[in-house]
């Protein structure tokens, strides 16, 4: 009882600090009932990403899934969230490259293969620091961060390597133009709840009694990282028991649907009370889609993430294959009456690569890459990035 009373006293006071904040700010565009935060999620909900286990034994990994589910385990073992995380021997970018180095100012920094380990190497002429990896975030495919340890403590690296320069530069907002010596030009530390998050979005099994835990974990974002542990759904379809022992996704409303991606792409609340604004905000593809006047105030299930990007498939990147979902709501001709099944008025201007119109491409220099625009609109010539 007393657990649940803090609980609730918590969520109430995040939520007196929301509506404070909301009413000077934009108003959510859509139920506040129905949104919500991630850490809010994380306090109600049975099952979302994210969420903390009292075991790790509950976790039967993605080779068990695999017997039943064949299909889909060797596609979705090839996609960018299966991909997400590796050990450092298992990262594909730094295998393909010998030698990867970035030089600011006096200070040198390299990534190099030595004794069959990828060592972190930080000089700035005189004096020089090392430290094996022992992690690498993201796929490569746009960038890949890196971390290591020591004592104990995690550490990330100040550079990252970028895809579109096949070399490495500051990580995203961790640049110091002037560091204090040689151990803050290297690294910063990564503890308590960024740790715990952290691998919580780019592993599975990696949260065990709200504490960031190894023991268990699996690299990647697998199938239980979104259908929730698979011990029980095993040992009852195993014994003929109670089947459907597993969370499925697919059974959410549109709004939940959009906030269980946003568990680590960001939800519409998410965004506004951590304050990201401009460019900030362009990755957080579950607050630009509810932004969108398409959403309305209720969400569509034609207008989910999940209804244009398979997570059990690859990503696909041609906009024009996108038609379809455009056209499940919007008319086709213009001679068309909108009906309840298709309320949106046909496009002046073409049916086909709507995507390449309404959901312009912004590039974010510090990631050296240019990302897609998901507050699908009517973009204006010479008009500003929308928050």
């Amino acid at each position: 009882m007393m657990h649940r009373c803090r609980t609730s006293k918590r969520f109430l006071l995040r939520f007196a600090a929301a509506c404070l904040f909301f009413a000077t700010h934009a108003p959510s565009p859509g139920p506040l009932q129905a949104q919500m935060a991630t850490e809010d999620r994380l306090l109600y909900r049975g099952w979302w990403p994210r969420h903390s286990t009292p075991s790790g034994d509950e976790y039967v990994g993605p080779a068990e899934c695999a017997k039943c589910h064949a299909g889909k385990a060797a596609a979705q073992k090839n996609t960018p969230m299966a991909r997400t995380s590796a050990s450092r021997a298992d990262s594909d970018i730094l295998s393909a490259h010998g030698q990867l180095t970035f030089q600011a100012g006096r200070i040198s920094y390299q990534i190099a293969t030595a004794e069959n380990k990828k060592v972190y190497t930080i000089t700035d002429g005189t004096h020089s620091i090392s430290a094996p990896l022992t992690w690498s975030f993201g796929d490569g495919h746009i960038g890949q961060s890196y971390l290591f340890e020591r004592d104990g403590n995690f550490y990330e690296s100040r550079v990252s390597y970028f895809d579109t320069l096949k070399a490495l530069d500051f990580t995203p907002g961790r640049s110091l133009p002037q560091p204090q010596d040689l151990e803050q030009a290297m690294a910063r530390p990564v503890t308590g709840a960024e740790l715990v998050r952290c691998f919580a979005c780019h592993t599975t099994a990696s949260t065990i009694n709200d504490k960031f835990d190894r023991s268990r974990i699996i690299p990647g974002i697998t199938c239980e990282a979104c259908h929730g542990p698979g011990l029980n759904h095993v040992v009852a379809e195993e014994t003929g028991q109670q089947t459907g022992l597993v969370f499925d996704p697919g059974k959410l409303n549109p709004t939940d649907a959009v906030d269980f991606c946003g568990s680590c792409h960001s939800t519409w609340w998410d965004v506004k009370l951590a304050g990201l604004v401009g460019m900030a905000n362009i990755r957080a593809q579950p607050y630009r889609l509810e932004k969108s006047r398409c959403w309305g105030k209720k969400g569509d299930a034609r207008l989910t993430c999940v209804a244009c990007h398979d997570p059990h498939q690859r990503l696909v990147r041609d906009s024009g294959s996108y038609d379809k979902n455009c056209l499940s709501c919007h008319l086709a001709e213009a001679s068309m009456k909108p009906t309840p099944d298709h309320p949106g008025p046909a496009c002046k201007v073409s049916t086909k690569d709507c995507a390449s119109c309404h959901m312009p491409k912004y590039d974010d220099s510090g990631m050296h890459f240019t990302f897609t625009d998901h507050d699908i609109r009517v973009v204006r010539p010479g008009a500003p990035y929308p928050d």
